[in-house]
């Protein structure tokens, strides 16, 4: 049986993905699917670099404004969501195109990755929801660092959910769920996957992060993380953790002024894109596209994947690697 196409479009933040998916949205017959965590979020658009609807330029986008702040968005709900947004794409007779840079929902939707549950004991989840509220989530992340570090590094300690499924993971099985998802990555894709990765040298890179952090200050960022915290959303919650505003709310504390604030997320950000290409890096499959070889011409850079899509010349592509 003949493969379902599925192109992914993704690279490190602020490489400059959403303008490009629009492009090849519009010459493939696309509709987007977000593959960012944060941009799930309703009332959170300036820290997320959310699509205004303008930008959008009539292309479907779907996982966008679909969950309020105070929810917990997993990659197993992600998954769920963007193989049904996947079937209604497929079913008008369009193309779907993930885009985003949350490379571990990405890898789930591509390899299929089975998130299947195991048996749940609910005496054991008990003594750890109970752990949690007694001695913190600390306390709760440290004992999976203990069985799994991999999976701690990986989980915020704030997220108790995901702590406690993967504790109960290893209890059940034992073996690290950090493991398992290594085992999963291994899957084939099932489908005709065409994964292009954005790249730019590393100074302009950061350049355009930080210009992107303060254009984000200009746009109100601090507003709209006060505005936020004064409906309520606890700088607790998952959502909170993001960047851009976990450092806001440390500023609303007065645990830093603002200056360092900004600061801190622009350290952050760079990290951050520096993890993602680590990640994309370990990928099979993919198809690197360093801008500089194209002299930042986004209509070459198309044109050369339009041509890779048309051609079926994933085999042939020639996988450049990102710099270090």
């Amino acid at each position: 049986m003949k493969r379902k196409p599925l192109i992914v479009l993704t690279g490190p933040t602020a490489v400059g993905k959403t303008k490009l998916s629009i492009a090849l949205a519009k010459a493939v017959g696309g509709e987007i699917i977000s593959a960012d965590s944060m941009q799930v979020y309703r009332r959170m658009d300036i820290g997320t670099a959310k699509i205004t609807p303008e930008e959008m330029q009539g292309v479907p986008h779907h996982l966008i404004d679909i969950m309020d702040p105070e929810e917990e968005f997993s990659v197993v709900r992600f998954q769920q969501l963007a193989k049904a947004a996947m079937q209604e794409i497929y079913e008008r007779g369009n193309i779907p195109i993930l885009v985003g840079g949350t490379g571990f929902y990405i890898q789930a939707v591509t390899n299929d990755i089975d998130f299947t549950e195991t048996e749940t004991d609910s005496v054991y989840r008990e003594e750890l929801t109970r752990f949690a509220k007694e001695q913190g989530a600390h306390a709760l992340h440290e004992r999976l660092r203990q069985v799994d570090p991999a999976a701690a590094e990986q989980i915020h300690e704030n997220n108790v959910k995901r702590t406690i499924r993967a504790l109960e993971f290893y209890y059940q099985t034992g073996q690290p769920i950090s493991e398992h998802n290594e085992e999963q990555k291994l899957h084939e894709s099932p489908y005709e996957l065409y994964y292009f990765v954005l790249t730019a040298p590393r100074e302009r890179l950061y350049d355009g992060i930080n210009r992107r952090v303060d254009q984000m200050m200009q746009e109100g960022l601090l507003a709209e993380v006060t505005a936020l915290k004064n409906n309520g959303y606890a700088r607790e919650l998952v959502s909170m953790q993001g960047l851009g505003y976990k450092e806001i709310y440390a500023y609303l504390a007065g645990e830093c002024t603002l200056e360092e604030a900004v600061d801190i997320i622009k350290r952050d950000t760079r990290h951050f894109a520096k993890r993602q290409l680590t990640w994309f890096k370990r990928e099979k499959q993919v198809i690197w596209f360093p801008k500089e070889e194209y002299e930042y011409q986004e209509e070459r850079i198309l044109e050369k994947m339009l041509s890779i899509i048309n051609n079926n010349e994933i085999a042939s592509a020639q996988p450049t690697q990102a710099e270090e």
